[in-house]
């Protein structure tokens, strides 16, 4: 019953991250991308047993601010990225990427 809980929570959660980025996708490109990849990820160490709930909940945590952050900076700049914008939220998606790896292969296993 715990692990149908973790994945009704996820598929919701990458369903709410996947509906708040539509409109803002076509602008967003690569972020956009990364972000649906690691949210793969993520679902995929659930799913599997890699990640435990709270690892979970920490990686979807970070997924969500960076998530709030491009979504926000496309906002105030009229739908696009800067420069500055974009090597930001890819220095943040490489090192939630590496978070994403380390909490799948750390040897914490769901119960």
């Amino acid at each position: 019953m715990r692990l149908h809980h973790k994945l009704l929570l996820a598929v919701l959660t990458s369903g709410v991250l996947a509906a708040s980025a539509l409109p803002l996708a076509a602008q967003a490109g690569e972020v956009y991308n990364r972000e649906h990849d690691q949210q793969a990820r993520i679902n995929q160490g659930v799913r599997n047993g890699s990640l435990t709930y709270g690892e979970y909940r920490r990686d979807e945590n970070h997924l969500a601010r960076i998530n709030a952050q491009r979504s926000a900076d496309l906002r105030h700049d009229d739908g696009h990225l800067t420069a500055g914008q974009y090597h930001q939220l890819n220095r943040e998606l490489n090192n939630n990427s590496g978070r994403i790896y380390y909490t799948k292969h750390n040897q914490v296993h769901q119960p």
